[in-house]
């Protein structure tokens, strides 16, 4: 992949390695814990963010942005729903580490999800995004996502109920 450049930092995006397990569960537990990016209150564990990063390296669909000498955020995408009539379609999820948002690690992130999931022969790529999330809302906008809909109260987190907006990008 191609780096970015972006306000005096190299952005290098790679697939995700073996290697690379703990600092994605690192940022994917910040998350966990700090955001409704995830609607779940449980940590991941080590043992379970092994076998969740090895199906994601086995379909080729995980990948780590690096900058300044560290992993600074990650994506993945997988299947949208289990059943074969959805195989053409993928969910996209993409995590920045504290501190390094405004970089342009999620552009990065996110331009490599969808031409991994392109060349893969995808079809459709959704988005399901926290409704009051608007920097991933523009971030998947600026990709070309249109919005779909919003489901309301369909989750619950911190005390609250949550929106789902959901966003997608026709990949043909």
């Amino acid at each position: 992949m191609n780096p970015i450049y972006e306000r005096s930092r190299t952005v290098t995006v790679r697939p995700a390695q073996s290697a690379d397990v703990e600092v994605i569960r690192a940022i994917r537990n910040h998350a966990v814990e700090h955001s409704t990016a995830l609607w779940t209150q449980a940590l991941q564990s080590a043992e379970e963010a092994v076998g969740w990063l090895a199906a994601h390296l086995e379909r080729g669909s995980a990948f780590v942005a690096e900058t300044d000498g560290e992993v600074a955020g990650f994506a993945v995408y997988g299947p949208w729903r289990a059943l074969d009539g959805y195989r053409h379609t993928v969910e996209d999820s993409v995590y920045v580490r504290e501190g390094r948002h405004g970089l342009g690690i999620g552009s990065a992130l996110l331009a490599a999800l969808i031409d991994s999931a392109r060349e893969a022969g995808h079809h459709v790529v959704i988005a399901g995004i926290e409704a009051e999330n608007a920097a991933s809302i523009r971030l998947h906008e600026r990709f070309g996502f249109e919005h779909v809909g919003t489901v309301c109260e369909v989750g619950t987190k911190f005390g609250r109920w949550l929106d789902l907006t959901l966003m997608r990008l026709s990949l043909t």
